[in-house]
């Protein structure tokens, strides 16, 4: 039903010699004085990894997401992207990162409704400059068929499932082969099979293009298609679960919210 995950990391190496594609160290985010969104979050994510980022409502997953991928600068800590210090970056040089490096898949889709689809793929590349039209069309057009949707690029948006407007947002994080895409509630709005659609193609582009993913999610049959389960309670790191099945990270969300567990404990199975 689920991803098959092989022996070795997508990364084509063990995971202690990875290349990191995300490292936060000691990251915090303070939006008032005395209340901390983030808590000395420290974290690293080698490369060709996907990593589910969980938690209750308020434990700091969306803060954590923002900061890691430059769209918020943390209060103290370090992000590093691909060995690249966030902090050293002015907002040009931000930008240009999230515009070469990153890829988002927004639960909002953030879709433009005025472009057909394989404008809506195009754009990155487009904004990005450096590529002619023939080979933004190619790398869109490839991207689609990447996803399945190589006959819908001539389509509005409006046109597609919500599903497949999903397909389309991931083909949009990839076209660019960003070296990490963050996906942030991916599934929220989808039925099971189509989720899973979607989570088959994230799952696909670690194994075989090699890319890194950090997906915030709530759903534990989303989090079994990860490498790890990263839990967040508070701001802080509550525990880690790795090769994650739903119903040990639904025990670990249970003792988080103060229930009794059915099974496991923080941070492995039993």
């Amino acid at each position: 039903m689920f991803r098959r995950r092989t022996g070795v990391p997508a990364g084509g190496t063990e995971v202690g010699r990875a290349v990191a594609a995300l490292e936060l160290d000691g990251v915090g985010r303070e939006y008032r004085k005395g209340v901390r969104a983030l808590d000395e979050v420290t974290l690293r994510v080698p490369a060709g990894r996907l990593v589910a980022v969980m938690g209750r409502s308020g434990s700091g997953k969306s803060t954590l997401l923002q900061c890691a991928a430059g769209l918020d600068r943390p209060t103290s800590g370090t992000v590093r992207i691909g060995g690249q210090d966030l902090a050293r970056l002015d907002e040009a040089g931000l930008t240009r990162l999230r515009r070469d490096r990153v890829g988002f898949v927004f639960q909002a889709l953030n879709l433009v409704p005025s472009l057909s689809v394989l404008e809506n793929v195009s754009l990155p590349l487009l904004l990005a400059g450096g590529a002619g039209d023939a080979e933004r069309e190619e790398r869109a057009r490839a991207a689609l068929a990447a996803v399945g949707l190589a006959d819908r690029g001539g389509d509005a948006p409006a046109r597609l499932s919500g599903g497949q407007q999903q397909r389309v947002a991931i083909a949009r994080a990839l076209v660019t082969a960003p070296a990490v895409v963050f996906a942030d509630e991916p599934t929220a709005a989808l039925d099971p099979v189509t989720a899973d659609t979607v989570l088959a193609l994230l799952r696909s582009a670690v194994d075989e293009q090699r890319r890194t993913v950090v997906m915030v999610t709530h759903d534990p049959s989303a989090a079994q298609w990860a490498d790890e389960a990263v839990f967040l309670e508070q701001g802080r790191v509550a525990g880690r679960l790795p090769e994650p099945d739903a119903a040990h990270v639904r025990d670990v969300l249970r003792e988080l919210a103060g229930l009794p567990r059915a099974a496991g404990v923080v941070g492995g199975r039993s």
